[in-house]
């Protein structure tokens, strides 16, 4: 299987990372990325862009050294709700849109909130990924979580740096995968970057790909086709 999207990449403008576009483009052309997803933190998140930076997201060009660039944010959830940090119209504005729990931004709960957040956020028409769900900080019901994801056609991710800084995500991780596969719910990859030099560094990440037999078709990141058909798909679900 062989990985050519990258869906979750930050750049200087998240406050707390450490490279730019063009540096990130050209280090995904270097490890073979063809497409990479611009998913800066929304505004809650401190040392992120205000709204404007996100609206403005159109200047940067749909192909920088032979990458396709995907216009994008990762939304910090504020609420047990559901809610974002990101308005409506700027959500619409987006090509790709993550969701995800920061300690920073929502204080940690139950089982139970967590999964009415992560639950309500896939409901979101505006929202494609739940980002990093296996945080044991934000412990979710997979099962429960992930058939929503199948309900609303949105997509789960694995993410490569969550081993590394979510200490304890393995596990779960790994039994998102098996219920991803369980019900036939497309996942995402995802190296959460925050320097240009882990973009498409995607070990452990196939190391659980492998230990559960994901079917390669439900993993969409393995073709610019599939992804450009998911792009599509939003295109189409927003303007109902």
């Amino acid at each position: 299987m062989n990985i050519v999207v990258d869906t979750h990449t930050h750049t200087i403008s998240s406050g707390h990372a450490y490279s730019t576009v063009q540096e990130n483009a050209k280090e995904a052309y270097v490890n073979g990325i063809s497409m990479i997803n611009i998913s800066d933190h929304g505004p809650a998140m401190k040392g992120a862009p205000f709204l404007y930076h996100f609206g403005n997201l159109r200047v940067i060009p749909d192909i920088l050294y032979g990458v396709r660039i995907i216009r994008g944010v990762e939304a910090n959830i504020i609420d047990y709700n559901g809610t974002v940090d990101m308005p409506e119209g700027y959500l619409k504005m987006l090509e790709l849109v993550l969701a995800s729990f920061h300690d920073i931004c929502i204080e940690p709960s139950t089982i139970e909130n967590h999964t009415n957040a992560a639950i309500e956020i896939l409901k979101n028409p505006y929202i494609d990924i739940f980002a990093h769900p296996g945080n044991p900080q934000f412990q979710i019901d997979i099962e429960k979580v992930v058939k929503t994801a199948k309900d609303y056609n949105k997509l789960i991710e694995l993410n490569n740096h969550s081993f590394f800084v979510r200490r304890g995500s393995e596990e779960n991780c790994r039994e998102i995968a098996r219920m991803c596969k369980k019900y036939g719910v497309r996942v995402t990859t995802g190296t959460d970057s925050h320097i240009s030099f882990s973009i498409g560094r995607f070990d452990n990440v196939m190391k659980i790909l492998k230990e559960v037999e994901m079917p390669e078709e439900l993993v969409i990141t393995t073709s610019v086709e599939k992804m450009e058909n998911y792009l599509s798909e939003r295109k189409k679900r927003i303007k109902k």
